[in-house]
């Protein structure tokens, strides 16, 4: 008797989930393009595609492998699975663990015998346990815990080089004169790439894809293997900076293909650690990187399973401003957020800092609905996955669960935009003026906020300076009527 293995679009993977030990004379594959997924929302056009293209291309090479592929284009994920039972009659089919909840909930639902995903170093019931009875989740506790758990940096109990994180050295801004990284290589797009492409739903936005992102397994351990060798040994100084003439730096561009399960955690660990061994890749670089895959990644991972699904409509500071025009294209006089909407428009990426100093800085202090948020960086980034997208946003972005992911609001004036790139150079708006016609709309924002929230954040001690600061101001009325016209500008697209 044959049994169906369901591979969700995000496990495209040979040796994860119930793949792993599948053989094709004992196992068919189903895969579900869903149209309600792919229609329902305004995506970039190439986290469609990509999303599209890889499934395609691993369909096409488990066909090869000699398995029978179920390939389906449905209206949704469940009328795929229930045409594929009425053609294939109503046998078990297996799954991995999807890595969404509702995903998960469909499962469910429908019968399907679900074994542990393993595309992740810490299972949900892992972190469930390692969180049970803490005060706070802290990601540094947790990524020490990690560390320890792995092996991973250690000499004993202690951490190679004495310290658990090099991020102090890792904050440098922009440097002064050109970049030592080179361009990442892209991908030739192919015929499958061009179906993609023409199958795609009206309604997308963002230009069509130039092969920045590996769309199969091949294109990723070449993409991991490029970023270990040319890029790995710059990524710790300047990982904070933004520069308006090089949208990467040494990022390492690896996130959609971690995200589709194309590259495992583990393999990117070792190809750094090798990287390491061979020399010519500093330890707090080699550490930084590291810390975002096992420290950062895992946590977000770990707090979504941990908080959903009630996590995901949290708004504690009340925000309900619309998303602003500027987001989704409309032109904008603010050079920095011109800047990184552009780079998404082009390439469907932002690197962290762009994301949360740029758009998730605008939009806490602005006060933009936390949901609406969520679902245009789900949307719009490449690697937008719902179990990314939900704590990051909600928790570190925005703020809007009060403080349980991040111990304070991620809220900045225009001068640290200054000082971590060159957005303001040239720009319209001064980044040390709050208020007048040319005070950057982020000075503004950032001490009306400070001065709206003052209540709920007069006991973090780390606000307190800033909240002295804000005590000191005296031109703080006319501060908070430029925050107003500045959030009627924002809404109306004329900022």
């Amino acid at each position: 008797m044959v049994q169906t293995i369901w591979v969700l679009g995000d496990q495209l993977n040979r040796s994860t989930g119930a793949l792993a030990s599948a053989r094709p004379g004992t196992h068919r594959v189903l895969l579900v393009e869903s149209a309600a997924k792919l229609g329902g929302h305004a995506w970039h056009r190439q986290r469609a595609h990509l999303v599209l293209s890889a499934m395609r291309r691993f369909a096409a090479e488990l066909t090869r492998e000699g398995f029978q592929v179920d390939y389906r284009r449905a209206g949704s994920l469940d009328a795929g699975l229930k045409a594929h039972r009425a053609d294939y009659g109503p046998e078990q089919v297996v799954a991995a663990e999807p890595t969404s909840w509702e995903g998960l909930a469909l499962l469910r639902r429908r019968g399907v015998q679900l074994v542990p995903t393993d595309q992740f170093l810490c299972h949900p019931g892992n972190f469930a346990a390692w969180a049970n009875g803490r005060r706070r989740l802290r990601m540094d506790d947790f990524y020490r815990w990690q560390r320890r758990r792995l092996g991973l940096l250690m000499e004993g109990d202690e951490p190679q080089g004495g310290r658990w994180s090099f991020d102090t050295e890792n904050r440098r801004p922009p440097p002064r004169h050109g970049t030592p990284w080179p361009v990442p290589k892209s991908f030739s797009l192919d015929d499958l790439d061009r179906a993609v492409l023409a199958d795609l739903p009206s309604g997308l936005w963002g230009e069509p894809p130039q092969g920045w992102w590996p769309a199969s397994r091949s294109q990723a351990r070449e993409r991991l293997a490029s970023f270990c060798r040319d890029f790995l040994p710059h990524f710790g100084p300047h990982q904070d900076a933004m520069l308006q003439a090089d949208w990467h730096l040494a990022h390492s561009l690896l996130s959609p293909a971690l995200n589709l399960g194309l590259l495992r955690p583990q393999e990117v660990i070792d190809a750094a650690l090798a990287a390491h061994r061979l020399g010519g890749v500093p330890l707090p670089s080699l550490e930084g990187f590291l810390r975002q895959i096992v420290g950062w990644r895992e946590y977000v991972w770990g707090l979504y399973w941990l908080w959903m699904p009630g996590y995901r409509d949290e708004n504690a500071l009340e925000a309900h401003l619309p998303l602003p025009p500027a987001f989704r294209g409309a032109p904008t006089t603010m050079n920095c957020v011109a800047q990184t909407i552009s780079g998404l428009r082009r390439r469907a990426y932002a690197h962290h800092i762009q994301r949360l100093m740029v758009l998730g800085n605008l939009a806490l202090t602005a006060g933009v609905e936390p949901r609406e948020m969520v679902l245009w960086m789900r949307t719009a980034f490449v690697d937008g996955a719902e179990w990314v997208m939900i704590p990051n946003v909600i928790g570190m972005a925005l703020h809007a669960d009060g403080g349980r992911m991040a111990t304070k609001p991620y809220a900045a004036s225009g001068r640290y935009l200054q000082r971590m790139s060159n957005y303001c150079t040239g720009c319209r708006f001064d980044p040390g003026s709050r208020v007048g016609p040319s005070a950057c709309p982020f000075t503004t924002l950032y001490w009306d906020f400070l001065d709206r929230h003052r209540n709920r954040f007069s006991t973090n001690p780390r606000l307190a300076l800033a909240l002295r600061s804000l005590e000191r101001l005296d031109d703080l009325p006319e501060v908070r009527r430029r925050a107003e016209q500045v959030r009627r500008d924002l809404s109306a697209g004329n900022l």
